[in-house]
């Protein structure tokens, strides 16, 4: 892992509602005896692709960020770098922002990992859609028949993205007890993703739309031979 600087054209300013109220002064807590505060660290966990789906991108995130620090402190000095990890690295993004950085806590943490016996085998995901069946490194993932059914109807479309009007349509009928609505679904995908664990970005949130199966390396998907739906 590496990093790199970003160094853009001048700061526009931040827009007035982007700017916090003025708030009472508060004290660091626990600062060492003989030392002072200099500066901070904010780590951001944030792809390219989680910038374009909620339309925009890491510079400019940067420069806004930036911007209304120069609002709040004309004085303070900053500099920016982005994180870098090889493509389709595991992990949360802000843990890999955290090592690439050289965190002490994070690096911390990573030796000690690093030093306790592998236990588990990253083997990736197998959707086995004939025996309505998802295993996450080789364990089953216990998710509920209607998690499935959210899942497999994302997984044969794949690539296209699904509004929340089309899933209650097809995977709620009528005679269910509980219908939901556009913004329960959002809580029926966040329960699946949390299934889902560290994969859980298979199921991309296309922001304003809805939702799309998005298949990496490590996916594998047992099916008939059946083709997507989409093709009738």
């Amino acid at each position: 892992m590496s990093i790199a600087t970003i160094d853009r054209a001048p700061l526009s300013p931040v827009s007035p509602a982007l700017a916090p109220a003025a708030a009472p002064a508060r004290r660091l807590q626990a600062v060492p005896a003989g030392t002072e505060a200099r500066g901070f660290a904010l780590y951001v966990g944030l792809d390219e692709f989680k910038a374009l789906d909620s339309g925009t991108d890491l510079g400019h995130v940067v420069e806004q960020l930036k911007s209304l620090l120069a609002q709040l402190v004309p004085t303070a000095e900053t500099y920016a770098a982005v994180a870098l990890a090889p493509a389709g690295a595991g992990g949360r993004d802000v843990e890999v922002v955290r090592l690439a950085l050289q965190d002490p806590a994070a690096l911390a943490k990573h030796r000690q990992v690093s030093a306790e016996p592998e236990t588990k085998v990253r083997t990736g995901v197998v959707i086995d859609i004939s025996r309505k069946r998802v295993a996450l490194d080789g364990e089953t993932a216990a998710l509920t028949y209607k998690e499935f059914e959210l899942l497999q109807y994302l997984v044969l479309r794949e690539g296209r993205t699904i509004d929340r009007a089309e899933i209650i349509s097809s995977l709620w009928s009528v005679s269910d007890d509980e219908i939901p609505n556009e913004r329960t679904i959002d809580v029926h995908v966040r329960r699946l993703r949390a299934k889902l664990g560290d994969y859980e970005d298979i199921v991309r949130t296309v922001r304003g739309i809805g939702y799309r199966f998005d298949r990496h390396a490590d996916v594998a998907i047992r099916q008939a031979t059946t083709p997507s739906p989409d093709f009738f």
